[in-house]
């Protein structure tokens, strides 16, 4: 136990460190306005050197800072909440690597050396996903690796198309590449960034991989694994831009996939899996941002989104853990009363994922809408935008609703109590970074104040959307019924099953072979093939060599079994030749 507490200690401490080091030197880097391309050579055959190139900007150093400061405040969190398990040190470990993995992936400007980073993301947290050891971990773990090796097949096609270039170092190319030969290399990041991101077809993975411990679940979906697919599309954004065709289709995936998740939450009781398709709800968000060609904006949103949303999950280990591994909100209700510190804190995270203003999220997703009303989208991108707003602030204030408000919906659970230990503390930690993170942040990256002129019309639809999705979030408790009958018990199936997507990607793709695969085996490999294949004649074989070693036994009866067998075909014989 010792060793765990000095371990986990450490480090947390460490990577608090490192994180205030790389937010001063980012903040430095932004103020001076300058940035640091090292080189290193590894080793060199035949006058060709193998290259490690390494790359510090204010991009780079700031998304250090927060992936460390996360992490400190995870693995610190997963002291308390992991505390009866046996294999803790190994634990700790595993989101050590998931953490190097993600700081090679922001580093590095060579798309060889992301992809060091990127497999180790995707190696990392299949053993993460499968840590509870079960068969629902083992399912969600190999849909998690198989979905990003998708990814991973992308980005080595576009290691190999790049050689086309004359080098890897893609930030050199982002701007001189041609309209051909970047279609192509951008397809193949966008296949990539989609698979990680879980954008639509990808998105069954991400609330499959809830499978995992709630604090690998906080470090995943606020700053590391889902984050990687946006932080390589930031890079290549300028790339993006260039390729109308592709940054319509990144538009259209991403509005699609918010829409997709924001009406799969409404529909969806278990709390880890609501949280889960928030965030498949604000990837699309950053991703239709993307496509339009706001890089800075998308990174802003995605810093905001990391404090806020790890802060919900850390407050839903909580309560799972208070309500001995429940999840389901129908058994909550008056959480208030009982846990009035982590209702504060979840509150406020909520509060900052619907956009409430002068909170974190506020201050990146109120940009990014307005920037959506100023641009030439059509109009069905602007409707899906605002409609996936209502949506966001209708699930998160059901799920308020129905486990803060009320009564105890489970009388057994009554001895529930708030966390006082190391939970708790890194809860109000990040709490306060989901407060003021949005601001401190907005000056920092935009330093010249910036206003964007809309009607007022215009100006006032976001925060009418936003009432409006809380009126519906606040009714829809109590017109469940009603929801059900107006789309019948399909339709409801279909829109909380994010069109039914899990058994297109997952089960369509390979129940049919894994059931043809079955039926060839118990007719062909262990059926007429078995009798007259390899099994077959090994059993003739066999019982042929067992009658030849029975002749050749030095046995009584074999000998005059074998005389009188002779005697009676001599007999035989001599009676064929008479005749």
């Amino acid at each position: 136990m010792f060793l765990w507490l000095t371990i986990d200690k450490v480090g947390c401490g460490m990577l608090a460190l490192m994180s205030m080091i790389s937010m001063v030197c980012g903040v430095y880097v932004i103020m001076f306005d300058f940035s640091i391309y090292i080189e290193w050579e590894l080793f060199s055959v035949y006058s060709s050197m193998v290259v490690m190139t390494i790359l510090f900007d204010w991009m780079s150093l700031i998304f250090m800072g927060f992936v460390m400061f996360i992490s400190s405040l995870v693995i610190y969190y997963s002291g308390e909440y992991m505390l009866g398990d046996l294999y803790m040190k190994r634990f700790v470990w595993l989101v050590l690597m998931f953490v190097l993995s993600m700081m090679f992936l922001i580093i590095s400007p060579n798309i060889i050396s992301i992809l060091l980073g990127w497999d180790g993301l995707g190696l990392v947290s299949y053993c993460l996903v499968i840590y509870y050891q079960n068969l629902k971990s083992y399912s969600a773990g190999m849909l998690t690796a198989l979905s990003n090796r998708v990814g991973d097949v992308a980005l080595l096609m576009t290691v190999a198309w790049m050689i086309n270039m004359g080098g890897w170092n893609f930030i050199f190319y982002n701007e001189e590449m041609g309209m051909q030969l970047g279609l192509i290399v951008i397809s193949l990041v966008i296949l990539a960034a989609m698979t990680s991101s879980a954008q639509i077809p990808f998105s069954s993975w991400l609330p499959a991989a809830m499978a995992a411990p709630t604090p690998v679940s906080a470090l995943v979906h606020s700053s590391t694994l889902v984050t990687a697919g946006v932080y390589l599309l930031i890079r290549f954004n300028k790339m993006v831009v260039m390729n109308t065709c592709a940054a319509n289709f990144l538009l259209m995936v991403g509005v699609l996939t918010m829409f997709m998740s924001g009406v799969g939450a409404n529909l969806e009781f278990d709390l880890s899996k609501i949280i889960a398709l928030s965030t498949l709800s604000q990837l699309g968000l950053m991703m239709g941002t993307l496509g339009m060609g706001g890089s800075s904006m998308a990174f802003f949103h995605l810093l905001t989104h990391a404090l806020f949303k790890a802060l919900l999950f850390m407050c839903a280990g909580v309560i799972i853990h208070v309500m001995m591994n429940c999840q389901d909100i129908r058994y909550m209700g008056g959480l208030s009363w009982y846990m009035p510190i982590t209702t504060v804190c979840f509150n406020i995270a909520t509060l900052a994922l619907c956009g409430m203003p002068f909170l974190a999220g506020f201050y990146s997703k109120d940009l990014i809408l307005e920037y959506v009303m100023l641009s030439h989208m059509n109009m069905f991108v602007v409707f899906m935008f605002m409609f996936s707003t209502g949506l966001t602030v209708s699930y998160s204030l059901r799920l308020s609703f129905y486990s803060m408000s009320g009564d105890f919906n489970y009388s057994s659970f009554y001895m529930i109590r708030d966390y006082k230990g190391s939970m708790l503390s890194m809860m109000v930690i990040l709490m306060m970074g989901a407060v003021l993170g949005g601001s401190v942040l907005g000056w920092l990256f935009y330093g010249t104040p910036m206003m964007v002129n809309l009607p007022s019309v215009l100006k006032m639809l976001v925060i009418v959307v936003t009432i409006i999705g809380g009126m519906v979030g606040y009714l829809l408790p109590s017109i469940t019924s009603y929801w059900y009958s107006f789309f019948n018990y399909s339709g409801v199936v279909f829109l909380g099953s994010m069109w039914f997507m899990p058994n297109l990607t997952t089960k369509g793709l390979s129940l049919t072979p894994l059931v043809l695969g079955d039926k060839i085996l118990k007719v062909v490999d262990q059926g007429w093939s078995e009798e007259f294949g390899g099994q077959g004649f090994y059993k003739k074989f066999g019982n042929f060599a067992q009658f030849l070693q029975l002749l050749q036994d030095n046995s009584l009866k074999v000998y005059l079994l074998s005389f009188v067998g002779w005697m009676l075909l001599l007999i035989f014989g001599g009676i064929m030749i008479g005749l």
